[in-house]
């Protein structure tokens, strides 16, 4: 039987396995530490949150989320989906993100924002299946390392 459940600071090991299987999956390098999502997820102020997808017992996939939009209030952005291959096709995915949507709802927020590989086409479609609307005029912008570093050398 599928049941979602939100993540707890117990959870930290096994969000690090799922968030690097992940990272393999979308060819993607990984560096957190336990001890940051521990921080990050489970501290005084989090600054996510999750859910984890099981499946009889064992976990099947996750959702890592966080909200807010300065243009449209109260939202969520979607930062991870993902559903371990042994488990797809058994709509793992699909009560994550209906879950992820629930949670929008119950605080009258505006919509979910996520992203996807443009290779990913299965995702693509996925998406395209539940109504999704994709941003084709939007370019995701990534600042980071030597870039990152010398801007902030400015101030």
């Amino acid at each position: 039987m599928l049941s979602i459940r939100s993540g707890t600071v117990n959870d930290v090991p096994l969000l690090k396995t799922l968030i690097e299987e992940f990272a393999t999956y979308e060819r993607l390098p990984t560096v957190v530490a336990e001890e940051q999502l521990r921080q990050d997820g489970f501290g005084t102020r989090p600054e996510f949150q999750i859910l984890i997808a099981e499946i009889d017992g064992p976990p099947a996939g996750y959702a890592l989320f966080f909200d807010y939009s300065s243009f449209q209030g109260p939202g969520i952005f979607l930062e991870d989906l993902f559903v371990r291959p042994g488990f797809r096709g058994k709509s793992v995915g699909r009560a994550l993100l209906a879950r992820v949507a629930q949670i929008v709802e119950e605080a009258n927020g505006f919509g979910l924002v996520f992203n996807v590989l443009g290779w990913n086409d299965g995702a693509i479609e996925f998406y395209r299946k539940i109504g999704a609307t994709f941003l084709d005029d939007w370019r995701t912008v990534y600042l980071k390392q030597k870039a990152l570093h010398d801007l902030a050398k400015e101030v």
